[in-house]
């Protein structure tokens, strides 16, 4: 694989000087355009130790215009970092659309390093290539494009480049002992690489092998896939926006079709005595196991969604009642703001994910892509239907790292929903609550009801399955949930 990337190469230093200003003026005039573009693109500079990655990002922050650029270098993770799922730090530092960000020391780096160093074995290096994968698919299926660029040199060359940077007084320091202690595991390194690349160079996201032992060579090749490659993204989205749009319409659920949430009995009732009661022995419960998981580092992701006035809010707080307050967080999810809708939708949910021992809340979720983005038309069928895999990974990221998921559905029935409107808007504090567009939500109760049933269907897995929970009587929906979250951290506590 790495053969096309030790054929001696070189670029002199007339055609060098010649070629520089060309290509500098076409990325700044490429990358003015990408401002007025609807994806965003992610450079990723990898190779071997020596290989020039240093020289080819001091370039491109160079020739490019640095307010709408980022460079993000990566080490070993911070303590921060290792306290949530592994491409958390990444997802922090995505790209908004119409800019770059350049990675070095990405998503690559670890599984790299840890097969080499053999702290894992080729079933667990193929395991999270699969991951990355599934991450660079959603990136690219949401418009993202991802150049991924691999600096390469053989190992009598990688030898004589970090002799001559250790010669230079000027350059010693960027010679390491982790340096040299990959030279002398050069076969080791390739061999994994060379499998790393080959699983992971796909279709839309494929690997550009350069020779880095000339760095002149080495930065006009990789300035010049940029620009090929973000020139020809262009012209693909602008011939895709030039097909005929299809017109999604909503379906409706139609009287024969089954519904899960027909099976819910709505008439499940606790009267105010035993409610009390299960409150004060649950909420007791909930703050000794909660104090439990913040000790052992158990993180907890609680997701909310429901009907209109389906209870959520009053649900939420008898749960953080019962809460130390400096441990947990509540997530009140509304319309994107202009910061999130330049980013993969993912993107804010990525954000709050708590540290080790903490809790995050989300009053409504992810979900909205499959809910209200789909019954409202404002995703297309083709997001809203990739989005139910891609949820999925997205809670296997987590539970893959020991956060305990729970996802309630707080079910009420169309009658019991119109009561608490009434309710509310006879309620000062509570008029606020409502809304011409809650009523007219409920035009829509059937489409709705479909795409909660797909829902379910589609991304109640066994680590992380939905929890429908009778809303009708406020009283036993609480109790039931806050005995569910219960159940789950006494599971997770062993």
């Amino acid at each position: 694989m790495f053969e096309i990337a030790e054929l001696g190469h070189k670029v002199s230093k007339t055609d060098y000087l010649e070629k520089v200003p060309k290509l500098r003026t076409q990325l700044l005039t490429l990358q003015q355009q990408l401002r007025t573009q609807d994806f965003s693109v992610i450079i990723l500079i990898s190779g071997v130790d020596g290989g020039g990655k240093g020289e080819v990002i001091n370039l491109l922050n160079e020739w490019l215009d640095p307010r709408f650029m980022r460079t993000n270098a990566y080490d070993s993770p911070s303590d921060e970092e290792k306290e949530r799922p592994e491409f958390w730090r990444f997802w922090r530092t995505m790209p908004a659309k119409g800019t770059i960000g350049i990675y070095v020391g990405s998503w690559y780096s670890a599984p790299i390093a840890t097969r080499v160093y053999e702290k894992i074995n080729d079933a667990e290096l193929q395991t999270h290539l699969t991951h990355i994968n599934e991450l660079e698919q959603e990136l690219a299926d949401d418009g993202t494009l991802i150049i991924k660029c691999w600096l390469h040199l053989k190992q009598e060359q990688q030898k004589k480049r970090l002799k001559q940077l250790e010669k230079d007084p000027e350059t010693a320091w960027q010679v390491t002992e982790r340096d040299k202690t990959h030279l002398k595991m050069y076969d080791a390194f390739v061999n994994v690489a060379e499998k790393v690349l080959t699983e992971t160079s796909t279709a839309k996201n494929p690997w550009l092998i350069v020779e880095g032992s000339d760095i002149r060579y080495s930065s006009l090749t990789v300035g010049q896939q940029i620009l090929d490659k973000i020139n020809l993204h262009i012209e693909t989205l602008q011939l895709k926006k030039s097909l005929p749009e299809l017109v999604y319409t909503p379906q409706v659920i139609h009287g024969n079709q089954p519904n899960i949430l027909d099976s819910l009995d709505l008439s499940l009732t606790l009267d105010k005595k035993t409610y009390n009661e299960q409150l004060n022995h649950y909420q007791g419960k909930l703050n000794k196991l909660a104090r439990q998981a913040h000790e052992k580092k158990i993180s907890s992701v609680l997701v909310f969604e429901g009907w209109d006035a389906g209870g959520k809010g009053g649900a939420i707080r008898r749960l953080t009642h019962a809460l130390d307050a400096r441990n947990y967080q509540v997530i009140s999810i509304a319309a994107p703001t202009d910061e999130e809708r330049m980013q993969h939708y993912l993107w804010r949910f990525w954000r709050h994910m708590p540290r080790a021992g903490r809790v995050t809340i989300y009053d409504r979720s992810w979900y909205g892509r499959v809910l209200v983005e789909r019954a409202e038309g404002f995703a297309t069928e083709e997001e809203w239907t990739r989005a139910y895999p891609e949820i999925r990974n997205f809670e296997e990221a987590l539970t893959r790292h020991g956060v305990a998921i729970l996802k309630f559905w707080l079910h009420i029935d169309p009658e019991e929903q119109m009561r608490r409107f009434k309710e509310r808007e006879q309620i000062s504090y509570k008029q606020h609550k409502i809304t011409e567009e809650d009523y007219r939500n409920r035009d829509k109760w059937d489409a709705y009801s479909l795409a909660v049933n797909d829902m379910v269907a589609r991304t109640s897995t066994q680590a992380a399955p939905w929890i429908l929970v009778e809303g009708n009587d406020k009283r036993y929906a609480r109790i039931k949930i806050l005995k569910a979250y219960c159940e789950k951290l006494e599971s997770m506590l062993g």
